[in-house]
């Protein structure tokens, strides 16, 4: 397109044409808004114009090398809303950036003035005259392709023959064949771009995922009966639980930390003050005389005990993710080696982490005031250790108890070598502390989601994540964790596990489980909202083959959960998200759409029932713009074929719909668009 080269003073904020409020761009472009290869990413701008003729505006997609690789033309929101809309989709990874461009739609002004004037018999010939010019000019650029060229050609020529009718010429400058032309290479002019905005896209697993989190020490656990007396299972006998992940089509196996623990302040069962001889005690307690965070449990095994385990998930297509806790027991040795690395009170003892009322004597934080540049060596020494060791994920404890600009910095230093390299920041925290560690560099982040069951939560929860904070923030909705066992859980019965689990792998491209959770544990610890008999204190037997033989398991309803998304690429996108209606105030109803590179759509409609306890029914609207269906895909009643992936059964489908679901039978659908 010819740009315009201004003489005017070179300080002006505005070009020819006034471009605002870019998104993504996340503070001006001082970080990077985030991607992940092949996903698409939602792109819009204000762009206006003075007068009446049209405007056109393209967002533009540039290579780590600066080159151009996609050209998409923005639509309008809204009829004089000046808000314009697409969808960019980076093919690699890499630092990419991206431009809006606004330009003088010269076929567009042409195309609306000539069918005002023609109709209303105003400069008939003259209106012709000038498409059959714009039109033969247009057919001289040889950046258009062959078939665009001879469109135009052949429209010109009609457009100046005063033999053919008015209607005749005027069809010849509107045909199918001239706007596919101009919608694959517009006739522009006066072209006003943005700087480049940075957006940075990451490996698949940084945005997309299914993860499983269990305690290593509690697979093939075995207590003695007789003395009561417990034995540790260990890598060799954890992997025997792998293929039971893959089977469950989980992509990620995360392990709670793996490092010596201490003796000091050892909690143990139900977290008491005070741990038997033979009580494992929290693994978060990290450090002990063999070892810190370099180090490996010794009842867990070696690290070549630890390289089989990594190996064994890789052959069964599971990646490892292992806990990043950086905090530390009063044995660990850095108390000893750098006391300057915590913080000492006034009567000279070490403080201890808390978080009223809870009491973690067993825990020291760490200070990065005193020692920051020793600290922080330290720790990149730790993360690099085991990823020499395979690991390519970390999980990072409590990240929002340590300075953000740490965190810039390590995830920094560590992408920089490795920027296959994913950090999760387990950070339920303040809003602003949230952003933040996203806008710093953490891949992914864990969620409000667990504490938001309402429809009206619900729907407010998934704009948040899909639209408002999409730039920079990537959630992982885990369903429950070690810590966090929700009301709605306890008392919601089965069903409940399967609407939280609905709802956590259909919104959201990563979602995790923590083990228990197709068993349907649901029991608390009383006045906590936490497991009773917690696993971080102490080890759990579970009869994971009995009970799925016995029925009694959720593995194969999560199982197909896992299958429907990796089936549906429309699932593996986070910004595609859209809303919809019901009449029922416990009737969540949203859908995900997405443009296949065949050319191809897929569409995927969710309705949840989140109402644990009754059956509910509702009227179901749903915004038909939004899901992009081909007009052949409706019969004559305005209604289309939808398939449900859960029960295999089949409706017609339209705007208005009627929906019965009950939660103790099934209580969402899950529904593929039929092409």
């Amino acid at each position: 397109m010819p740009s315009l080269e201004p003489t005017l003073p070179s300080k002006l904020r505005f070009g020819r044409f006034p471009i605002t409020d870019v998104l993504p761009v996340v503070e001006g472009g001082a970080f990077p808004a985030k991607a992940v290869a092949g996903e698409g990413i939602a792109v819009s701008a204000t762009a206006f114009r003075e007068g009446h003729d049209a405007l056109g505006v393209s967002a533009v997609l540039y290579s780590p090398r600066g080159k151009e690789k996609q050209r998409v033309r923005l639509q309008e929101l809204g009829k004089g809303l000046d808000r314009w809309h697409g969808v960019l989709t980076p093919p690699k990874t890499g630092e990419w950036t991206f431009t809006i461009e606004a330009w003088h739609d010269r076929y567009g002004t042409w195309h609306h003035n000539a069918d005002v004037k023609i109709r209303a018999g105003v400069d008939v010939e003259l209106m012709l005259a000038e498409g059959a010019a714009l039109l033969g000019e247009a057919a001289d650029d040889d950046a258009r392709d062959e078939e665009g060229r001879l469109a135009f050609r052949r429209a010109a020529s009609v457009l100046s023959d005063a033999s053919r009718s008015v209607e005749e010429r005027l069809a010849a400058g509107e045909s199918p064949e001239v706007l596919a032309a101009v919608e694959r290479l517009p006739i522009a002019e006066l072209v006003t771009e943005t700087e480049h905005f940075p957006l940075l896209v990451e490996r698949e697993r940084a945005g997309r995922g299914a993860w499983y989190e269990f305690f290593p020490r509690s697979e093939g656990a075995e207590r003695d009966l007789q003395t009561g007396e417990w034995r540790s299972g260990t890598f060799r006998t954890a992997a025997e639980r792998l293929p039971g992940v893959t089977a469950m089509g989980f992509d990620v196996v995360y392990l709670p930390p793996i490092h010596p623990i201490g003796r000091a302040f050892r909690k143990g069962p139900n977290n008491t003050l005070t741990a038997g001889p033979n009580d494992p005690g929290s693994p978060w307690a990290i450090g002990g005389p063999e070892g810190g965070h370099d180090a490996i449990h010794p009842d867990l095994g070696t690290f070549e005990d630890f390289d089989a385990f990594v190996a064994r998930a890789t052959e069964l297509g599971l990646e490892v993710a292992i806990d990043l806790a950086l905090q530390a027991s009063p044995d660990h040795p850095w108390v000893t080696e750098h006391p300057e690395w915590f913080t000492t009170r006034v009567d000279g003892s070490i403080a201890y982490a808390e978080n009223p009322p809870k009491k973690y004597q067993d825990i020291y934080p760490l200070n990065f005031d005193n020692d920051p540049e020793g600290l922080s060596k330290e720790i990149l020494r730790i993360v690099n250790l085991w990823i020499d060791h395979g690991v390519k994920i970390f999980r990072v404890d409590n990240p929002h108890t340590k300075p953000v600009w740490f965190w810039e910095w390590l995830i920094g230093k560590v992408n920089k070598k490795n920027p296959e390299v994913v950090f999760l920041a387990e950070a339920f925290t303040r809003p602003a502390m949230m952003k933040a560690l996203g806008r710093a560099g953490f891949q992914q982040s864990y969620t409000y989601f667990t504490w938001r069951n309402t429809r009206e939560e619900l729907e407010e929860f998934f704009t948040m994540i899909s639209k408002d904070w999409a730039a920079f923030y990537r959630p992982n909705l885990f369903v429950n964790t070690p810590d966090i066992l929700t009301e709605y859980l306890q008392f919601g019965g089965r069903p409940a596990f399967k609407i939280r689990a609905v709802l956590a792998s259909m919104a959201s491209p990563t979602w995790g489980v923590y083990a228990g959770y197709e068993l349907y544990e649901h029991v608390a610890r009383p006045g906590a909202e936490e497991y009773i008999d917690n696993e971080k204190y102490e080890y759990k037997q579970r009869d994971w083959a009995g009970e799925e033989a016995a029925g009694r398991s959720l593995a194969p309803y999560l199982a197909r959960l896992n299958e429907i998304r990796r089936a549906h690429p429309a699932l593996m996108d986070l910004q595609n998200l859209t809303l919809h209606t019901s009449t029922d105030d416990a009737t969540v109803v949203f859908s995900k759409h997405k443009e296949l590179p065949d050319g191809g759509k897929d569409t995927i409609i969710v309705v949840v029932n989140v109402d644990p306890h009754s059956t509910r029914e509702s009227t179901v609207t749903l915004d038909l713009e939004s899901l992009s269906l081909d007009p052949g895909l409706f019969d004559h009643e305005g209604r289309f074929r939808v398939d449900d992936l859960l029960s295999g059964q089949s409706w017609q489908w339209g705007e208005h719909n009627y929906v019965r679901l009950d939660a103790h039978a099934e209580p969402a659908h899950v529904l593929h668009v039929r092409r």
